[in-house]
């Protein structure tokens, strides 16, 4: 039986890092969504996150270090640029794939030379890996290519009791997953949009280099086309005119639409159109629409620029289709 923690618990952090050097599974918040944490050095504990999640084993997971220290532990190269994002960054919303050292098991990088690696800007989750003593793989904390849970109640509403331990941090500050930037060829790859925006790194960096997305097997988590996805049949929409049918139909949108009455339900993501709010509140809101029992989401895309570009791609991601 799941056993669920407030962080502030006396006692809470140090028993769900009891779990984790067991061979347990803890979720626990980062400022980005949950996570479902395992000790990324123990090949059987982070087999039951791909066991609890239905994950494919061919999608690799991020693992998550304490400070610099940790990360030499894992890691074999740390190019220039890297570093310098690292040191602008961490702790924070952006994940580096890096050359990795033998001792970061196979299962966790899905085969590959590199491992996906971040500090998470989340006291509870430093805490939890400082106390636990290992590097902690964690995806987020949800069955296999549904909706990221950005809160406690989340967790349990996907996982159930297949977890030992919820570790309640109370709601996600960014709310979409890290950015992901490659250095398996030396120069950044931006692998996949999320809570740091990419002409923030790019002013680093300089320009990033964009994959094809027909890459054999992902490079890193959040590769595969569908992802992200609420049970609802989710349609990119461009505002044209549409065919009701008797549907029941919901909306999400950045700001509040000037007409209401076709739609059963509407989700806001932020009436100033403040697009760091705007992803704080994305996955609750598909939450909240894929629980009404709607034939239809309807999805309005958000200017693509900054975090905008992490919120448009989880939506296309989502999506069954564009309506254009």
């Amino acid at each position: 039986m799941a056993r669920i923690f407030a962080s502030s618990e006396p006692g809470a952090i140090s028993a769900a890092a009891a779990f984790l050097r067991e061979g347990g599974l803890v979720a626990f918040p980062t400022e980005t969504v949950y996570g479902l944490g395992a000790d990324a050095l123990n090949p059987k504990a982070v087999a039951r996150v791909f066991e609890t999640k239905g994950r494919p084993r061919f999608d690799p997971l991020i693992v998550h270090v304490a400070d610099f220290v940790q990360l030499g532990e894992i890691i074999a190269d740390f190019p220039l640029k890297a570093q310098a994002l690292a040191k602008r960054f961490w702790p924070g919303p952006l994940t580096l794939v890096l050359p990795k050292k033998n001792v970061v098991p196979d299962i966790v990088t899905a085969g590959l030379k590199t491992v996906a690696v971040r500090i998470p800007a989340h006291p509870v989750a430093l805490d939890l890996i400082r106390a636990a003593q290992r590097p902690i793989a964690a995806p987020s904390a949800n069955r296999f290519g549904r909706i990221s849970p950005t809160c406690a109640a989340a967790v349990k509403e996907e996982l159930g009791e297949s977890v030992d331990v919820v570790l309640d941090g109370g709601p996600c500050r960014v709310g979409v997953e890290s950015t992901i930037i490659s250095f398996a060829d030396r120069e950044p790859l931006l692998l996949r949009p999320g809570g740091v925006g990419a002409e923030e790194i790019e002013t680093i960096v300089g320009p990033l280099l964009i994959p094809d997305r027909t890459e054999a097997r992902p490079l890193s988590p959040g590769r595969l086309p569908r992802h992200y996805a609420p049970r609802t049949p989710l349609v990119l929409w461009s505002g044209s005119n549409l065919t009701i049918d008797g549907k029941r139909i919901g909306l999400l949108t950045l700001q509040s639409p000037l007409n209401q009455d076709h739609f059963v339900a509407v989700e806001v993501l932020s009436k100033s159109g403040d697009l760091h709010e705007a992803a704080a509140n994305l996955f609750a809101a598909m939450r909240r629409l894929d629980s009404l029992g709607l034939d239809l989401i309807l999805a309005y895309p958000v200017p693509n620029h900054g975090v905008g570009l992490a919120i448009n791609d989880r939506l296309l991601r989502a999506s069954i289709d564009s309506h254009t």
